[in-house]
């Protein structure tokens, strides 16, 4: 595919309120193949209880975006829609990029002749179809796309689910992300969830969530005297872990308040002095070459990345601008580096951006495969 294409990207961006780096990261696509030349509409399919509410954040974002006549936002069940007439979405339509399978009507993906699912949760999107027999509509696509680079490779026991996954890098629109200057947090920052849904057992191996990557680690700001501030979406009925992070020096910041929106994500992120890129544990047990959409963020601000080693290193150069870790011995090592060449260290952070991530290299690799 390399002639100006109809794109349906279908992605979450309202559903959930207060959810900026997720808002990013389906932005990505859409901007970056926007600025490819192609025709892109974006969609979103959300439950019918909630589309009233997302209405309005729906519009908001694609007008701050430019995308409010190449938007649609779509009631599951009753064929409610805003925004972009529902009729037309899929008329003449080349590919549909459907991030997470969020899109499911069957008559707009009927209509469309090349359907990728587009895995963002690589590992787990595998195991919870093969372990846990979750139908997540693999059988209404024709292409299946996964950013965990590692999936079918020999150093990674995640099951394929008998389908042929392309690979990729996920894509970052650097337009949007310049260098930034001053720092408002000086500290290792990032954004996440506690526990983002249910571990995964399977053939022996427990796949699980940050909670359980971040306990071993959780003497590190008094190991490293350095500050640690986590956006973290945490329940307060944690009490035990809660009390763990306080006593050993973790700072906490509402991700609501600090990182809700598209803007102040990209603040928050842009006034850090670096990333701590915790990944889940089941990335790390699965070594499925998961990287952070939000690493990319920190990468294209010229903000170095000190990332848990998920076999990322197979395909990213690493030990300039990102930096591996697989213990705290690591994290003490990456950051001590970091104090010695830190601006080094940001300059290969937004060359690592432009090289390997910017969305005008890896959205064309993308669709010739498709």
């Amino acid at each position: 595919m390399s002639e100006r294409l109809r794109i349906v990207v279908a992605g979450m961006v309202s559903a959930d309120a207060r959810q900026g780096g997720a808002i990013w990261a389906v932005l990505q696509y859409v901007l970056g193949l926007r600025a490819l030349g192609h025709d892109v509409v974006l969609v979103e399919e959300v439950d019918d209880a909630r589309f009233a509410e997302a209405g309005p954040r729906f519009a908001a974002i694609a007008e701050a975006f430019g995308l409010t006549s190449h938007a649609a936002l779509l009631a599951r069940d009753s064929g409610a829609s805003a925004g972009a007439a529902r009729a037309g979405l899929a008329a003449g339509a080349d590919l549909l990029l459907n991030l997470s399978g969020i899109l499911t009507a069957e008559a707009l993906l009927e209509a469309i002749p090349v359907r990728a699912f587009v895995d963002l949760d690589p590992a787990f999107t595998q195991l919870w179809h093969e372990a846990e027999g979750i139908d997540l509509g693999f059988d209404r696509h024709n292409r299946f796309v996964t950013i965990g680079r590692g999936i079918g490779g020999d150093g990674c026991a995640v099951p394929t689910c008998g389908r042929d996954w392309i690979t990729t890098p996920q894509p970052i629109v650097l337009e949007h992300w310049p260098v930034a200057s001053a720092l408002r947090d000086d500290a290792l920052t990032t954004v996440g969830h506690w526990r983002s849904y249910g571990s995964v057992h399977h053939d022996g191996v427990h796949y699980g969530q940050k909670a359980h990557a971040l306990r071993p680690l959780v003497d590190l700001p008094r190991q490293t005297g350095a500050r640690f501030l986590l956006a973290l979406g945490i329940d307060p009925g944690e009490h035990d872990d809660l009390r763990a992070l306080g006593a050993h020096g973790w700072e906490l910041a509402d991700p609501d308040a600090v990182a809700g929106t598209p803007r102040s994500y990209r603040d928050f992120v842009q006034g850090s002095w670096a990333e701590f890129g915790l990944a889940k544990s089941g990335y790390v047990a699965s070594q499925c070459g998961w990287f952070s959409d939000r690493s990319l963020c920190y990468l294209a601000s010229g903000r170095p990345v000190i990332a848990q080693d998920t076999g990322f290193g197979d395909w990213l150069p690493t030990g300039a601008g990102v930096l591996a870790f697989r213990d705290a011995d690591d994290v003490g090592a990456a950051i001590e580096a970091l104090r010695g060449e830190y601006q080094a260290h940001r300059r290969a952070a937004r060359e690592l951006a432009a090289t390997v991530f910017a969305a005008d290299r890896v959205l064309p690799e993308l669709l010739a495969c498709l």
